[in-house]
């Protein structure tokens, strides 16, 4: 990496991929990003790694989504200069971006309960596309247009703007290409399993859906000790790799075309798993993992998220009859607190991520092979180092 030179106090002109509208590719183009203001630091993107998430915005469902903006809450970076009042990070210091911030204040109910991490401190800003102020840190150099930023991260940048509580400070020796993955999808897998669920040894789990979020709830499935884990996909070919990451059962759908899915699995474990995962964000697989769930002490986690404007639905009998329904939001992981040890897990040799990066790219503007590659449907992450 070249050395970095100082800008602080100044804006800086870089390159970036803009979305400047749904369902076109994105473009690169010269933005300048302004310098950081109170509570808020500005990041050298290393690296970053596509999540879908990132394709569904683009695709234009995400109500939330604004448009021009620079998508992308997967990365590692490190920290180039920061804002007035800031303390817990210092220029230097290597950071992964969490769309789910962390205010720690005492006034905070949500930072102050120990098994809750959805702070809302910054919850309307970054859902409106901008910083805490209500202004954007991007403009387009030639029209000086404003460009709105995403999750509060916007990492399809070379640098961009963050708040100070959505900076998770980790180890300076971790490698910023490979961890940039706990900002998203490989932690909510996850943390759905050992924060949100809980599993114990020897439980039966069922994952629906066979991505990358899905393998990780295999690999935590794992950990914990899970005893048969049962992998539901439609793609006959994700059958290698949810063997591979610890999967006992397979099951396609398309096998059983006279049963429904939850059928199918009553019929094979009796009166149901244990634990189960919808990763699909389909709304009727919702239903077919809770219906999946064991009679009376069976619980459905929601781990996808689905399309704006859709909704869950079930008999009643099934929640009367003692199944819990959950959800899970980056897997319940406290951004600043946790995320660093996740990362000294890996670190350790604990927790193997390496096999989530299928692709890899050089440069931001490699992002639309990127989105290419993930509607492939043999990526898991690709992974641009910029």
């Amino acid at each position: 990496m070249s050395e970095q030179k100082d800008h602080t106090g100044k804006p800086i002109v870089c390159k970036a991929m803009v979305a400047w509208e749904p369902n076109k590719p994105l473009s690169c183009e010269e933005i300048e990003v302004a310098a950081p203001r109170k509570g808020e630091i500005r990041v050298k993107v290393v690296a970053n790694a596509l999540c879908h998430t990132d394709v569904y915005t683009l695709s234009g469902q995400d109500a939330e989504g604004k448009f021009p903006c620079i998508l992308g809450h997967e990365a590692g970076a490190i920290v180039e200069s920061i804002g007035e009042g800031v303390t817990s990070v210092a220029v230097g210091d290597h950071v992964i971006p969490c769309y789910q911030p962390q205010c720690s204040e005492p006034g905070c109910i949500f930072c102050q309960r120990p098994d809750i991490n959805l702070c809302p401190k910054i919850r309307n800003s970054q859902g409106g596309g901008v910083m805490p102020d209500g202004t954007c840190r991007f403009k387009h150099v030639k029209t000086g247009a404003p460009i709105y930023h995403f999750m509060g991260c916007s990492t399809f940048s070379e640098y961009t703007v963050i708040a100070e509580i959505s900076a998770a400070k980790i180890n300076p020796e971790a490698d910023l290409k490979k961890m940039c993955l706990l900002g998203c999808g490989v932690a909510t897998g996850w943390g759905a399993v050992w924060n949100t669920t809980k599993v114990p040894p020897g439980a039966s789990v069922a994952v629906f859906g066979i991505g990358a979020v899905g393998l990780a709830v295999i690999q935590a499935a794992k950990v914990a000790g899970a005893g048969r884990i049962f992998g539901i996909d439609i793609n006959a070919e994700k059958e290698k790799i949810f063997k591979e990451f610890g999967g006992t059962d397979f099951v396609n759908p398309k096998d059983h075309p006279d049963k429904t899915i939850q059928q199918v699995l009553i019929e094979m474990t009796e009166w149901g798993v244990e634990y189960t995962y919808d990763c699909t964000g389909n709304v009727a697989v919702m239903r077919s993992a809770l219906e999946a769930a064991h009679r009376g002490w069976g619980t459905s986690c929601v781990v996808g998220v689905a399309a704006a404007g859709k909704t869950i639905e079930t008999r009643p009998f099934q929640l009367i009859t003692g199944r819990t329904w959950k959800g899970t939001a980056f897997g319940g992981w406290k951004s600043r607190s946790q995320v660093p040890a996740l990362v000294d897990r890996v670190m350790a040799g604990e927790l193997d991520i390496e096999p989530y990066i299928t692709h890899t790219f050089k440069g931001v503007d490699t992002m639309n092979e990127a989105v290419e590659c993930l509607h492939s449907g043999d990526c898991l992450r690709a992974v641009s180092e910029y």
